[in-house]
This record gives C-alpha cells, structure tokens and sequence, in this order.
C-alpha cells in the first residue's frame, strides 16, 4: 500500500499547526494500525453553518418573515457574509493565538455532480481520519442559548433542522446529527421533537449547554417525556459564555475555554442527578458531550460525599450519584493529555468507560483529536478499544452496522486539490474550521 502524501505546500509551510498535515498524519495512522476491521464513530463533528455558502440556504427555512428579512438584508449589506453577527454573538478571545493556530477549510476538488462541497469536505475527512459514521453539530447555534431574543433562537433553530434534514443527511447516509433544541422555549422544543424526532438521520436531541434553566425544571419535563417515548438519548454539548458573570473573571482564552466547557455541564449533570431525572425517566439516556472526562471522579466523589449526609435533599434517589453517573454516556473529546496514565486509567474505571464512552473527534476545531488518541491508551483492552471507537455509539444511537470497508477506505490520502492556496481567494465553502 503506497505511503500516504504529506501535502507541502505554501499553506503547510507558513503553519504552525497545519491541519493537512495532521490530516495526513491521521492518514497514515489508520493505516499502520489497521483501522479496516474496525468500527469508528465520531460522536461529535462539527461544521461552521453560518458561513454564506450554508446559511443563504438555511435562513430561508426561517419562519419569521421579519427575521428573516433580517438576516437577508445582512446578507446583502455585506456580500460573502452569513449576516449571522445580527442573531448570533461573535468568537472572542485568542483563539489563534495571534495566528499561530490555523484552520483551513478542505476544498475537494472531486465532488460528485449534485453533491454540494459541505458534505464532500466531511467525507473527506471522514475518509482519512478512518470513520464510518460521523454525528455533525452546528457550530455558532450552540450557543444560541445565550442570547436575549428568544425568538431568534428559535427560528434558527428551526431553519437549520430543516436543512440539514432536508438538504445534507438525505444526501450522504455516514452523516447523522442530534437535532438541537431551542431550550429557551420549552413549547418550540416540544414541537422539534414532534417534529423531526422520526426523520432519518436523527439519533436523538441535544442542547448548548451554555443556558441558564435549571434542566430539572417542569418546564422541561414534557420535552423528556416525548424524547424517552421515541427511544432516543437527550444530550447536552457543553460550551462556554466568556459574558458569564463567572467565567467573566477570567483573563486569558485558556481559561475561559478549558474550565467554562467543563463548568456547563458539572451544573447540568449535577442537576439532572440530584433531582432525580432517571428516575423520573428511566429509559431516557443521557449524553454529556465536549467536557472531556477528568472532571468526573471529582463530580463522583464530591456528589456522593454531600448526598450521604444529606439524602433528604434528594428523595428521589435509590442510589449514589455516582452509580448514576456510571449509566450516563460521555464523548472523550478533548481527552485530557495526562502524564498519569494511571488517573486516566482510574477515570476510565469509574465511569464505566467500556460500556459508556464514546470517540468523538470535535473535528475541525483547533483542538480535534484523531481515534489514535483512543487506540494507543495502553491500559485498554482489545474489546474496550473497540467499544470506545465505535460499538458503544452504534448500540446507543441504533445505528446499523456498515458493510466491511476496503481497506483503503481507512486513511485516503489527502490530495493538494483539496486545498484553497492559502485560504485567501478560496470561494466559501459550506465547511470551515472556525469554532
């Protein structure tokens, strides 16, 4: 098998971090390690949907003539532009570490007639990194939660289900999704899930976690109920609000990102334990995505420790929380590179991890992670490995198990037509790498 190319070219020279070269390096990782007898899953994608090329196609799904009358109008102001910084808050901080850190949109060249270039830019990274089904997450829409006009959140929301059931899943069946949730509005969440929750492609419903409603309010409690009733996981991708009036405090993007995306979801899941919603809910799962997972033997052990000198609190519990934190399905991503492989060992322990915890790549943002950070841990079992990568995924969103692959399926080599010469006179591509 010829080796895989690493592209040089003038965009990978004056990079850093070049992501085709990581992109070529996770090529040649999959196939030194063999992934072709091996399921792969990333339970978290991502796409950036309001670049122009997507979001002139979704904001016509709005509903609201005055919204989206809004953003068309944003759009005409600014030719190439999403019009997006009208709805949804712009990035903040130094993210590129003062363009140290790139990230440049694949651009294939091989597109299939009536394929649009979004979902070959997927395909292709799917391609190379080695993955049979990819789960894709909007990008700036999970943190609509945050913003003051509900019903902007709301129309978004419903354009963007609408096209990428409508317009992306149908066109390419390795990509699915988990319809995302107005949380806002319990009533227009209701309806989503009425709505989209038996369409092809969706696996289940998910929400930004940077969102201010305690998840254990009634408010919720018909939204669990629909969900639970179809069968499907409820999930919750955290994020982080650098305007919190907590993570405000912090001082550099590495703070604010590193604790603010695992913060969001201590909350939600401490919520959701103590309060008894599997109980309420018994055959509703729980996902809990994007937090990494070293913050779950301190939330394991703090919960237990206050819930056994104060059981009345939470009368609805039979058991520690932690023992319902073993049942709750967790994404790897970002994996915590430790060098106490031993903690790390104990962490997979304490959470189940064999059973509960699922690849995710969080490609293509800066700091995406390749299955090979889950294949190499050297304290993991052949049948863990394999349940981690991609079993565990399969059996929780009742995906069908694909057909055996080629072996060159897993790790396609990256071409240097799949680039934009240094990202500058590229066209928009329904693809980039802005997170």
């Amino acid at each position: 098998m010829p080796e895989p190319v690493i592209i040089k070219e003038s965009l990978a020279e004056h990079m850093s971090t070049s992501l085709t070269e990581t992109l070529a390096n996770a090529s040649r990782q999959a196939q030194e390690r063999n992934y072709a007898d091996l399921l792969i899953v990333d339970a978290d994608s991502h796409h950036h949907e309001t670049s122009y090329a997507p979001w002139r196609e979704i904001s016509q799904y709005i509903e609201d003539d005055t919204i989206r009358l809004r953003v068309d109008a944003a759009m005409k102001r600014s030719p190439g532009s999403s019009g997006m910084g009208s709805t949804v808050r712009g990035s903040i901080g130094d993210r590129s570490m003062g363009g140290r850190i790139q990230r440049q949109g694949l651009r294939p060249t091989d597109v299939n007639e009536g394929e649009s270039r979004g979902v070959a830019a997927v395909k292709r990274a799917m391609e190379c990194m080695g993955i049979d089904y990819s789960v894709l997450f909007p990008t700036p829409l999970l943190n609509v939660g945050v913003l003051p006009e509900v019903d902007v959140q709301v129309n978004t929301m419903w354009a963007y289900a609408r096209w990428l059931t409508e317009q992306v899943i149908p066109a390419e069946p390795s990509i699915k999704t988990l319809v995302c949730l107005p949380f806002n509005d319990p009533d227009a969440s209701l309806r989503m899930v009425k709505t989209f929750g038996d369409r092809p492609g969706v696996l289940g419903f998910v929400v930004g976690s940077t969102f201010h409603h305690p998840v254990h309010s009634k408010r919720f409690l018909p939204i669990y109920a629909e969900i639970e009733a179809l069968g499907k996981p409820m999930a919750f991708h955290s994020a982080y609000n650098w305007h919190d009036r907590l993570t405000e405090q912090f001082n550099k993007f590495l703070s604010a990102h590193g604790i603010g995306r695992t913060l969001y979801n201590i909350v939600h899941l401490t919520n959701w334990t103590i309060n008894g919603i599997p109980e309420r809910f018994p055959d509703l799962k729980a996902v809990w995505i994007e937090s990494g997972v070293t913050f779950l033997p301190f939330l394991m052990q703090r919960l237990d420790a206050e819930y056994m000198m104060r059981t009345s609190e939470a009368p609805l519990l039979k058991k520690l929380p932690s023992e319902y934190m073993q049942e709750y399905f967790y994404t790897a991503q970002p994996l915590e590179n430790t060098v106490h492989q031993d903690a790390l060992a104990m962490t997979f322990d304490m959470i189940h991890a064999e059973t509960q915890l699922m690849y995710a790549s969080d490609y293509p943002h800066w700091d995406f992670d390749v299955p090979s950070v889950i294949y190499d841990l050297p304290f993991l079992t052949e049948q863990a490995r394999r349940n981690i990568l991609g079993e565990n995924a399969l059996n929780l969103f009742g995906l069908e198990r694909p057909a055996k692959l080629n072996g060159q399926r897993r790790g396609s080599q990256l071409r240097s037509s799949d680039l934009a010469e240094d990202g500058v006179e590229a066209p928009p591509v329904d693809i980039s790498f802005a997170d």
